[in-house]
């Protein structure tokens, strides 16, 4: 499933659309949209893990699940799930989730609670996390209410940095706990969309699907955990347990 930062790529290179006239449209969507053949494109924008295509007055929502893909003027054999012709190009989507948002999008997303738009607020995080005191910290990573766009690779890594097992409480998170996980769900996450432009991502995870621990040689627990069941990599002997 694509994490926040491989959702801001695909905004960035699909700015070609923007402001053009859909001159076809085809796919497979069952969804019941409106007619699409000749309506501009006002924006393209990310929430998290949604990309969202928007028009004058509604939003057509994307999301990859586990197995979505998208081809920027070239396809698949495959029929699309979704696809747009324009006058410089095509935009085609494969095995996602669409879904259609009628009036403001501004009024159906949080954009504070997404860790890579500008209005991304700690403060709200941070209240959101404190009034679910039991919650475990790696279920709190993955709430995309409170950290809109963060997934599991940047939820292995962040927790391995700020030195925390996942299976910390957050009401037990020490005040510099709290503070650090809070910055580098953002700081990583910037990181992860510089690592993944550049084509070396894998080569800086230090936790996920690691064997051992780089700081102290540890071998790595890997155990599915908190309410997705996801995988997850910690060291028993750096990442403390706050319970």
């Amino acid at each position: 499933m694509p994490e926040g930062p491989s959702i801001v790529i695909l905004k960035e290179a699909v700015q070609q659309f923007k402001g053009k006239k859909i001159l076809e449209v085809s796919g497979n969507t069952k969804v019941d949209l409106p007619v699409l053949k000749n309506q501009v494109i006002v924006d393209f924008k990310s929430w998290g893990k949604h990309f969202l295509v928007c028009f004058k007055t509604f939003t057509i929502r994307i999301h990859f699940m586990l197995f979505g893909t998208y081809r920027i003027n070239e396809r698949k054999e495959t029929q699309p799930r979704l696809s747009f012709r324009f006058s410089n190009g095509e935009l085609n989507f494969y095995t996602c989730s669409i879904q259609l948002i009628e009036g403001d999008i501004n009024e159906a997303y949080d954009w504070s609670a997404d860790v890579m738009n500008q209005k991304w607020s700690p403060v709200k995080a941070k209240q959101k996390m404190l009034a679910n005191p039991d919650m475990m910290v790696c279920d709190a990573l993955m709430d995309q209410q409170i950290f809109s766009g963060v997934g599991n690779i940047i939820k292995n890594e962040v927790l391995f940095r700020i030195k925390v097992h996942p299976a910390s409480t957050v009401g037990e998170l020490p005040p510099a706990k709290m503070k650090a996980l809070l910055k580098e769900a953002v700081v990583y996450s910037f990181e992860f969309l510089e690592w993944k432009k550049a084509f070396v991502l894998k080569k800086h995870w230090l936790a996920y699907n690691r064997k051992a621990c780089p700081r102290d040689q540890t071998p790595f627990t890997k155990k599915n955990m908190g309410r997705s069941n996801r995988k997850t990599f910690f060291c028993r002997t750096c990442q403390q347990l706050y319970v």
